[in-house]
């Protein structure tokens, strides 16, 4: 009997060593960066302050689901823009964003806590995203709510919904403090289901109609195009000319450095603190 437990502790030890499995539990600090109709060109100057909580399962020490729930801010301005069409344009916004995100990790390397060979791991992810964003831009000092202005002609009540999904990934870095705390640093792209976090996607509205719906906020704020030199922005904002790119949908980036702290292995009994 006393062979058979010593040998269960040791495959179990081995297992343990093996797979780690055990969660671990922390927040982060960031920035997040915001791309689409606004920032065609990838600009990183406008980065928002992030951040949030995460928890993770290590199924074993090269897999695990991450959980995360962050906020972040995205805003862009067309008169920063290199483009010509885009500053003649002359659109902006700012939108928060509540991130909640469900992801698998695979580490390169074997990622053990507490071990001197298996303290760190590169690392990538895929998974699923959720979100709420409102997008919002100042007119004459006061700041205002752009989904609700129909600033693309929507019909009330048919407007795109601030709550959507978006596709995750990325990857980071994973290193050991201790044996109960780590570092991660990592990076996630969400490629989003909807192209109107930035308000912006397809043509002008006829003003008209717009003035009569909604009002003369929503045609300031639909149209605010400007003459530029070299570009007289005579065609901008026409009814049916382009105010945005529908075939490509709108993302975000996100950057952030987190401290976890790990709870621990499941336990196994050893030939030490066997209960007989």
């Amino acid at each position: 009997m006393k062979k058979i437990f010593i040998l269960f502790g040791c495959l179990c030890t081995a297992f343990v060593l093996n797979a780690q499995n055990g969660w671990e539990a922390g927040g982060w600090l960031g920035t997040t960066n915001y791309f689409g109709d606004l920032n065609t060109s990838y600009d990183l100057s406008r980065p928002g302050l992030s951040g949030g909580i995460i928890a993770r399962y290590n199924f074993n020490n090269r897999i695990a689901i991450k959980f995360s729930g962050s906020y972040g801010s995205v805003s862009a301005d067309d008169a920063e823009s290199s483009n010509t069409f885009e500053r003649a344009r002359n659109l902006r916004f700012e939108s928060p964003i509540f991130d909640a995100t469900a992801q698998f990790e695979f580490n390169f390397l074997p990622y053990i806590h507490g071990s001197k060979d298996y303290f760190f791991t590169p690392y990538l992810f895929a998974g699923f995203t959720g979100f709420y964003f409102n997008p919002k831009a100042e007119l004459d000092g006061v700041l205002y709510e752009l989904r609700e202005l129909g600033t693309e002609g929507q019909f009330k009540g048919e407007e795109y919904y601030t709550i959507q999904g978006g596709f995750a990934y990325g990857g980071g870095i994973k290193l050991d403090l201790s044996y109960e705390w780590s570092i991660n640093i990592e990076i996630g792209a969400r490629y989003l289901y909807t192209d109107y976090l930035d308000d912006v996607s397809t043509t002008y509205p006829d003003r008209e109609d717009l003035l009569r719906d909604r009002g003369e906020i929503a045609v300031a704020l639909s149209d605010r195009s400007v003459e530029i030199d070299g570009f007289d922005g005579s065609t901008i904002g026409e009814p049916g000319t382009q105010r945005g790119n529908s075939n490509i949908n709108d993302s975000y980036i996100m950057l952030g450095v987190g401290i976890l702290y790990y709870f621990g292995d499941l336990k196994c009994p050893t030939p030490s603190n066997r209960p007989f």
